[in-house]
């Protein structure tokens, strides 16, 4: 078997090491006599592996003891309705940044929910930059402030953590969670698919302040409640429970690289390397300005779009899969997230350039 550099959006690339010993553990997990998969959520096995998990969380973010921290299902798609529904608190406004097609689609689902104020976009520049935060228009009479912090298809970023004006800050995190070091305590909730950087697709983790809990309407059914999945350590019903487990192998594996501080660190040197290459070359550009360049999604596109094909297939050829950019933009995109090495980030510069010289 030969394994490739995988450099898709999500379902992402997973440390080598975390596959191997779910791998190990497959027919059984320590000293149970089954598997992960055939345990009882309400089992005495399972509940260690959803206590290391909460615990290994909260410890790589330092998240503080009024917050509460769920592992939700139905993606981070999910939250663009279940935020409102939780947190409006009977405000009839949310103030929204538009910085991309994550956050296009967050403005969309909370409309139904509340009147939606978008307090800043650039949408004008096709999403390449992130609005000018003195431009920004914050409602002070709106239940929250919400920003996507990576747009995973634009390859947009946010560097650090906006001014929300006094109101509660709510960040979708899907894409960057666990590559950066943030402050928890300037958020007032925070959500990730845990598909790119935290492990598998199947769990959404919801990291909410206590004081934003326990204010849904009644017409919110009780499994998208935060204050019941609280209640219930979000096994108000059954939890995906591998997805469970192998969050927690990722977690673990990222205490061992440092944490959160040593992996940033990792990342801004991957990113640099790449972005370097690519503008310091004739045939690929990146269309993003530079202060709001992602760490984690590369978009590039090349000079001539005739080569797009060749070079995909190319870069297959040489183990190098997942680079096709999405097809509401176009080009290419290399998501080098946690788990990607260094090793693959060089295999793909050596190849663009390669790729160049002989086109």
């Amino acid at each position: 078997m030969s394994r490739v550099y995988n450099f898709s959006a999500g379902p992402s690339a997973f440390p080598e090491s975390v596959l191997q010993q779910a791998q190990q553990e497959m027919l059984e997990w320590r000293d149970s006599g089954m598997s992960v998969m055939e345990m009882s959520h309400r089992g005495k096995h399972f509940s260690i592996i959803a206590e290391e998990l909460e615990s290994d969380l909260r410890a790589l973010l330092a998240v503080p003891e009024n917050y509460k921290v769920l592992f939700l299902q139905g993606g981070a798609s999910a939250q663009f309705s279940l935020i409102p529904q939780n947190i409006l608190n009977g405000k009839s406004k949310a103030c929204y940044l538009k910085t991309g097609a994550w956050s296009e689609k967050a403005i969309k689902d909370a409309g139904a929910y509340c009147d939606v104020v978008v307090s800043a976009s650039s949408e004008s520049t096709k999403f390449t930059t992130i609005p000018d935060a003195a431009s920004w228009a914050i409602d002070s009479e709106a239940a929250y402030l919400h920003y996507t912090s990576n747009e995973t298809i634009h390859g947009v970023e946010f560097q650090s953590c906006p001014d929300s004006k006094g109101l509660p800050l709510v960040s979708d995190m899907s894409s960057n969670i666990l590559s950066r070091k943030i402050d928890v305590s300037q958020y007032g909730l925070i959500y990730a698919g845990t598909q790119k950087n935290m492990g598998p697709a199947g769990v959404t983790v919801v990291i909410v302040r206590d004081d934003l809990v326990g204010h849904a309407p009644k017409t919110v059914p009780s499994v998208f409640n935060y204050a019941e999945q609280a209640k219930n350590q979000s096994m108000l019903n059954t939890p995906a429970t591998y997805s469970w487990y192998l969050t927690g192998l990722v977690l673990k594996w990222l205490k061992g690289q440092g944490g959160v501080e040593g992996i940033e660190q990792r990342n801004i040197a991957k990113a640099a390397k790449l972005y370097q290459s690519i503008d310091q070359s004739a045939l690929y550009a990146n269309p993003v300005e530079i202060a709001s360049r992602s760490r984690m999604n590369v978009p590039f596109i090349l000079s001539d779009e005739s080569l797009d094909k060749p070079f995909l297939a190319a870069a297959e050829a040489n183990g190098l899969l997942e680079l096709k950019g999405h097809r509401s933009v176009g080009g290419m995109r290399a998501s080098i997230y946690n788990a990607m090495p260094e090793a693959g980030v060089q295999a793909l510069i050596d190849f663009m350039a390669e790729f160049e010289r002989t086109h």
